[in-house]
């Protein structure tokens, strides 16, 4: 079992859902962040939980070489989409993606499978593959009011 199926499986015994990882440098610390989602949201105690166990596990499995901060939490709500599972789990929100090339595009996700994704533009579906995709996240659009 490698590194992420062991962290799932900590995550899922937890009533939760492993998201992904990233390592981050902040100022001369190395963060090893481990992103969670949970259906009804991520709660600062399930994050406690899961980082406690995950610290005793990392004690014997280390994620990397050399000193750092675990931190665990959820990906937010503008999150990297990065596979098949972050894109079918994004339908009905809002997506901005570039396109290999340097194209960029967004609008609403309406559908997606194994490869590829479909958002809505003036009124129709307009379908994208994964391999023609650079980068991808949810964003959230702030109404304004008057």
């Amino acid at each position: 079992m490698n590194l992420n199926e062991q962290i799932e499986k900590i995550v899922k015994a937890n009533g939760a859902s492993f998201y992904g990882t990233e390592t981050a440098q902040e100022d001369s610390n190395t963060i090893y962040r481990v992103f969670i989602t949970k259906e009804g949201g991520v709660n600062l105690d399930l994050c406690a939980e899961i980082s406690n166990e995950l610290s005793v596990f990392f004690d014997v499995n280390p994620p990397m070489h050399g000193a750092y901060f675990l931190e665990v939490s959820s990906p937010g709500i503008e999150r990297k989409l990065e596979n098949p599972t972050h894109f079918i789990a994004a339908v009905g929100e809002r997506v901005k993606f570039k396109i290999n090339g340097g194209d960029k595009e967004r609008g609403e996700m309406v559908s997606a499978d194994e490869t590829g994704f479909s958002i809505e533009k003036k009124g129709e579906a307009v379908r994208f593959d994964y391999c023609n995709i650079s980068k991808a996240k949810t964003y959230f659009e702030w109404n304004k009011t008057k």
